[in-house]
């Protein structure tokens, strides 16, 4: 990689999906149907939510929120993605890179703990459904999720000024946005300090978070298999279903990204997983929670009704 003195580096610039020239209009042409599912099902999903006064509980409060979350989190990548993808100006300044690391960052770590936050409340509804409405209530449902927004803005907070405290020597980012190894990558001093800080922030906002989830599934698990109705057990694991089919998707993805040793990471596995967490993740939650959700269909159908009829 060519080296530059890293005074007069102003702006960096993204290679993106530069060995796939041939297949850009293609890739271009799937994102972007990709990024407009996505943010019609986000938004279709927190409308919904909105208007239809059954579904003003906890469960899809925070369902509101991931896809609030989501949506921005989509709006933040995908734009500038589509943008190289025809041939626009693949640059970008150190200032307008450190933005879109910043909220990448922040809506990626509150997503995760939105989804904690999820898994609790399943837990709750399921293993001590007498004290939900108590545990669950409106005050509490805003802490967790200002929580969550907290945990995510004091992360990239600390991330984007570790990296870009750094020197840069180099302009070319080997990835299509502003992620946190890429960027270390161009820098000119050893970055071993930074790398040990992204994977010690990485195991507590994914680990953790994570644990806590599969924690709390263990014991919904083990409380619905004493359901002595099998069509009651058919019920709560259906419920459940949704929101663990996202978060294995969810944490499994960004896991591998942020966890994997460098050493192993190759610039086209980085991009494949990257697309994952940043193009598929985002358009599984609304397919995934109105194709399999019976009271989100429903209440689809009810707007539908009284738009139409």
């Amino acid at each position: 990689m060519k080296r530059e003195n890293h005074t007069f580096i102003l702006e960096f610039v993204f290679q993106g999906f530069s060995r796939f020239c041939e297949h850009q209009l293609t890739l271009f042409l799937v994102f972007l149907t990709l990024y407009i599912l996505t943010l019609a099902g986000n938004i279709i999903i927190v409308t919904i939510i909105q208007i239809d006064p059954h579904l003003h509980t906890p469960m899809y409060f925070f369902l509101g929120m991931l896809s609030t979350s989501e949506t921005v989190y989509t709006l933040v990548i995908l734009p500038r993605m589509l943008s190289s993808l025809v041939g626009m100006s693949q640059s970008i300044s150190l200032a307008g890179c450190a933005t879109l690391m910043f909220f990448f960052v922040t809506f990626g770590i509150t997503n995760c703990f939105l989804l904690t936050a999820m898994g609790y409340n399943r837990y709750v509804a399921t293993c001590n459904p007498l004290r939900y409405t108590v545990s669950m209530n409106k005050r509490m449902c805003a802490q967790l999720v200002w929580g969550a927004c907290s945990i995510g803005m004091i992360v990239a907070m600390t991330q984007v000024t570790s990296v870009f405290r750094l020197p840069f020597c180099a302009t070319k980012v080997a990835h299509f946005f502003c992620d946190i190894r890429p960027v270390m990558k161009l820098s000119c001093i050893d970055t071993t300090i930074n790398e040990i800080l992204t994977f010690i922030i990485s195991i507590l906002v994914l680990v953790v978070p994570m644990g806590l989830v599969f924690i709390s599934y263990v014991l919904i698990i083990s409380t619905i298999l004493k359901i002595a109705s099998v069509e009651g057990q058919k019920k709560a694991f259906a419920t459940c279903a949704s929101h663990l089919t996202v978060v294995i998707v969810h944490y499994g993805c960004v896991s591998i990204a942020y966890l994997k040793p460098k050493s192993e990471n190759t610039r086209d596995q980085d991009h494949l997983i990257s697309v994952t967490y940043t193009v598929i993740t985002p358009l599984l939650n609304p397919v995934v929670y109105t194709l399999r959700n019976k009271e989100v269909k429903d209440a689809l159908c009810r707007a539908i009704g009284r738009k139409f009829f």
